[in-house]
């Protein structure tokens, strides 16, 4: 299983939080190229991250939301996509917070994990801690450090 990033949007559709994994994705990849004494470095699929990506992605999950719900009714909820090189998960929490993750194709459904990460990260770290903001306007992320440190050892534990 293979984790390329993670977005978390807020109320007011802006990008509050980014991680990507690439880079540490390509290199793992290298590693066990190395160790298997192949001299080919493996490609990684996924491009590089750009800056417009969040709003690429959040234009996309926004527009494919509006598709469940007209086809399907209010009680049908969009949870992921594929495509040929990767699948984008989707978790919306009841405060419209909406958690994205890109993985590889293989992955099976991640909305547990979603939800874990929010129950178990985003609460804990972010929401109780009397310090952070509640809101993030003006582009202004999520800089909690034990947030990026737990979201970080939860996904390499997945791996």
């Amino acid at each position: 299983m293979v984790v390329y990033s993670f977005f978390i949007f807020d109320r007011h559709t802006e990008c509050i939080y980014t991680k990507h994994w690439l880079d540490t994705v390509a290199a793992a990849a290298a590693a066990a190229a190395a160790a298997a004494g192949s001299t080919r470095v493996p490609i990684v699929p996924m491009p590089t991250a750009t800056k417009d990506d969040a709003k690429l992605i959040f234009g996309t999950v926004f527009s494919l939301r509006n598709i469940v719900r007209k086809l399907g009714g209010d009680d049908d909820a969009f949870i992921s996509f594929r495509t040929g090189q990767y699948k984008l998960h989707y978790y919306e929490t009841p405060t419209n917070l909406r958690f994205v993750m890109l993985t590889d194709n293989s992955v099976l459904s991640m909305r547990n994990v979603l939800h874990q990460i929010y129950i178990n990260l985003w609460v804990e770290y972010v929401v109780k801690n009397p310090l952070a903001p509640v809101e993030h306007k003006g582009g202004d992320g999520v800089k909690n450090e034990l947030f990026e440190l737990g979201l970080d050892q939860f996904v390499r534990g997945l791996l």
